[in-house]
C-alpha cells in the first residue's frame, strides 16, 4: 500500500500514463489502483468510476491545449492575423496530438463520439477565444460589427472538419491545407462586410 496522500492530480497522473500504456479503451480503474499502489475503492472516494476519470484527464490535457489559443486571443494586433495564427496553433496541435500522443488522442475523439459535455466545454472556449479576436477585430475596423459570439460559434462550425477530432482522418490529406486556405479567406470575406 502506498503511505503518500492520495490526491486527485496523483489519480489523474496515474490515469493518463496508464492511457497512454493500454489505450482508453483497455484501461480499467484498476490499473490505475495498481499504479498508485492503493484499492480501487480509494479511487472512488474522488472520482465515480472510469468514465469520470477519462473525463477529467481529458478535460486537464485540453487546457494545456488551450494555453497557447488564450495567449493569442488575449493579444492585441491585427485581427484577422491573429485570427489565422490562433487556427494555425489549434490545427498543428490537433494534428500533432493525433499523430504523437494518440491514446490521449483517441479518448478525446471517443467523448466527442458519445457528445460528453467536456467536448461541449472545450468548443464553448474557443468559441470564447474567436469572438474575443472578432470583437477585436471590429473595434479596429477590420471587420463588421456583429454578434461576436453568433460569428465564433458560425466560423467553429465552418472550420469544423479542420480541428474536431471525429475528422482527424482528413488531416493528412494534401489538400487539407489548401481547403482551409479557402475557407478561411471566405471567413474573412464575411467578417470584413
Amino acid at each position: 500500500m502506498n503511505d503518500q496522500p492520495l490526491t486527485p492530480d496523483a489519480i489523474l497522473d496515474a490515469t493518463e500514463a496508464a492511457l497512454r500504456r493500454f489505450g482508453p479503451t483497455k484501461t480499467s480503474v484498476t490499473d490505475v489502483a495498481r499504479a498508485l499502489k492503493v484499492s480501487h475503492g480509494a479511487l472512488y472516494r474522488h472520482f465515480d468510476g472510469k468514465a469520470e476519470l477519462i473525463d477529467a484527464v481529458v478535460a486537464r490535457w485540453l487546457e494545456r491545449l488551450a494555453g497557447p489559443l488564450a495567449v493569442i486571443a488575449a493579444e492585441n494586433g491585427p485581427a484577422p492575423e491573429r485570427l489565422r495564427r490562433w487556427f494555425d496553433v489549434l490545427i498543428a496541435s490537433q494534428s500533432a496530438k493525433a499523430k504523437n500522443d494518440s491514446d490521449l488522442f483517441q479518448a478525446y475523439a471517443g467523448l466527442a463520439r458519445a457528445n460528453r459535455s467536456i467536448v461541449a466545454a472545450e468548443m464553448e472556449r474557443r468559441a470564447t477565444h474567436i469572438a474575443k479576436i472578432i470583437d477585436d477585430g471590429a473595434k479596429q475596423g477590420a471587420f463588421a460589427a456583429i454578434d461576436p459570439g453568433g460569428a465564433a460559434r458560425a466560423i467553429l462550425d465552418a472550420t469544423v472538419k479542420f480541428h474536431h477530432p471525429l475528422h482527424a482522418d482528413e488531416w493528412s490529406r494534401p489538400e487539407a491545407s489548401l481547403n482551409f486556405d479557402a475557407v478561411f479567406r471566405l471567413l474573412l470575406r464575411g467578417l470584413a462586410q
